[in-house]
This record gives C-alpha cells, sequence and structure tokens, in this order.
C-alpha cells in the first residue's frame, strides 16, 4: 500500500468520525466511560497493592531467646536466618533494648513500672524479629528455626520461644487475601476488557452500518478488504485516542480532589500524587487501550458487510 492509498484512507476515516455527527460523539462517550473503568481499576490495583504490602508490613514473627544465650550466638543465628531466600529481613533486640523500649511504653503506667523495679533484674529475653518476603514464606522460616542443629551451643538449644502460632491465623488470612485480591482483580480486567470491546463494537457497529450502501458500491468496484475497512478502523483509534485524552484530562481534577481523602483513609496512600508519578505508564495503558479497542471493534463490526 503506497503512501497515496494511506493517505486517503487516513482522510477518509477522519471524514467519517466527523460526519458521524451524534453517534460518533455517542461513540466517543461510550469509549470514554470504558477507559474510565479502565483507569478505575488501575486506581484500584494500586491502591490493594498499597494496602496490602502495609499489612505485610505489618506481620512478622518473633524468635525469643532463653536468658542464658549469649548475643554472639544470637546474632550467629540472625545471620543463618538473613542467609534464607525467602526472609526480606531479621532485626535484632537485645533484653536491654526490650527493657528500655517496654519503660517507654508504660512510662504513664507507675503500677507496672514498680513491679518491673521490684523483680530486681531484667525479666525480657533477646529476640529476633523477622519479615518474610511474602507471608506464605513464615511457616517454612519457622520449621527451619525448629530443626536447625545451628541454633544450639553447648547441647542445649537457645530459642525459648516463637510466637510463630499467635500469628499463623493472620498470616494465613493474609496470604489468603493477597491470592484472593491478584485473582479477583485479573478476573474484573478480563471481564471489562471483554465489557468494552462489545459496547464498542456495537456503537462502532451503528456507525458502520450508516455506510453500508457506501461499502456495497466499494465491493462492487473491486475494492480491497483491506481498503474498505481502513477508514473504520482509522474512524475506530481516533475515537479512542480522544477517548483517552477525554479521560486523562478528567482524572487531574478528580485525583486531586480525592487525594487527600484517600491519603487520610487508607494510611498515605495519596491518589493524586500516584497519577503524577505513573502519569506515563496510565498515559500508555489508556492511550493503547483506546487504539486497541476502537481497531479491534472496528474490525469485528465491519466483517458482517464484508462478509469474509
Amino acid at each position: 500500500m503506497d503512501w497515496m492509498i494511506i493517505k486517503r484512507v487516513l482522510v477518509s476515516g477522519a471524514k467519517n468520525f466527523a460526519r458521524g455527527g451524534a453517534v460518533s460523539a455517542a461513540t466517543v462517550l461510550i469509549m470514554t466511560v470504558t477507559l474510565a473503568i479502565i483507569a478505575s481499576l488501575i486506581f484500584l490495583s494500586a491502591l490493594l497493592t498499597f494496602t496490602l504490602d502495609t499489612i505485610k508490613n505489618k506481620v512478622d514473627v518473633s524468635v525469643y531467646f532463653v536468658t542464658t544465650a549469649s548475643e554472639a550466638d544470637i546474632l550467629a543465628v540472625k545471620d543463618q536466618v538473613e542467609k534464607l531466600p525467602q526472609v526480606a529481613s531479621a532485626t535484632y533486640t537485645s533484653a536491654a533494648d526490650a527493657l528500655a523500649a517496654f519503660r517507654v511504653r508504660h512510662a504513664t503506667d507507675q503500677l507496672t513500672l514498680q513491679a518491673l523495679t521490684e523483680l530486681g533484674g531484667n525479666p525480657l529475653d533477646a529476640s529476633l524479629e523477622i519479615r518474610a518476603k511474602d507471608p506464605s514464606e513464615y511457616e517454612s522460616i519457622v520449621k527451619f528455626l525448629e530443626a536447625s542443629p545451628a541454633l544450639s551451643t553447648g547441647g542445649a538449644s537457645i530459642v525459648d520461644r516463637i510466637n510463630y502460632a499467635q500469628n499463623k491465623e493472620v498470616i494465613d488470612r493474609l496470604a489468603l487475601a493477597i491470592t484472593a485480591t491478584r485473582q479477583i482483580g485479573f478476573a474484573i480486567v478480563i471481564l471489562f476488557a471483554i465489557a468494552s470491546i462489545l459496547i464498542a463494537f456495537a456503537t462502532i457497529r451503528l456507525a458502520i452500518y450508516t455506510a453500508k450502501d457506501e461499502i456495497a458500491v466499494m465491493r462492487l468496484v473491486g475494492a480491497s478488504n483491506a481498503y474498505i475497512q481502513g477508514p473504520f478502523i482509522v474512524t475506530g483509534v481516533i475515537t479512542g485516542v480522544i477517548a483517552a485524552v477525554f479521560v486523562l484530562i478528567l482524572l487531574w481534577p478528580a485525583t486531586w480532589y480525592a487525594g487527600e481523602k484517600t491519603a487520610s483513609w487508607f494510611g498515605g496512600f495519596n491518589l493524586a500524587g500516584y497519577f503524577s508519578d505513573h502519569f506515563a505508564f496510565i498515559f500508555l495503558i489508556l492511550m493503547g487501550s483506546g487504539i486497541v479497542l476502537g481497531a479491534v471493534a472496528s474490525v469485528f463490526a465491519i466483517r458482517r458487510y464484508l462478509k469474509v
């Protein structure tokens, strides 16, 4: 296809869009709603990811050591744990640090502080706070801690207790929530993608219906399918691009208005900040979605009249 034919196809597609009038406007409106739904799914996915990451950062497993354990032995355990591929971090808290933190937390509770003073020593154990890269990995980490012979010194285990049993239900629920959220999110994206194509297909087919006589004449004079399809595909692409631009323009005031509210409701997630930081990504997704949906819907809509 030479440049002259390409130019005719582009010009014809633009004219079809301009001549469409109310039908073109309705198609743009439907496509705008469709792309707005896709944009909403992008923000919803980002919000869920932020929320789940926040929760994951608050879930951990603590390993408490016997009071006779030396700091060197505990740090050796820490080194072994940090080498595990499923471990994100391991933080050591000495018995003295634990006691200081306890005093700070109960600074206004005189009865507790008085009871602590009467004990005449430090009743708190040194500990390791372990965070896994994924909540589903905590069980394997705990099994390593319980089974590894390197955790013993002088024939006796230096591990007093592990709080995994108390947190297991929370960790399991979190792992299930993360898996379910990803699966449901993927299903929603597929569902709306199919709905978007069907809606765009119906509206673009209406626009093509008004030009069925013109298509019939072009078929009679021997025009190729590609030449007939070209202008309508261009019309669909123009529809998608205009709709994407409208959505991007509308997102600026919408995210700015909702930004502070989401930041206060969801622990720091700001829609306006996310939109600004990921504008290029959102632009490509919406523009690409608009172009693909418009082109694909146009191809399927005109197939009936081409009898292919």
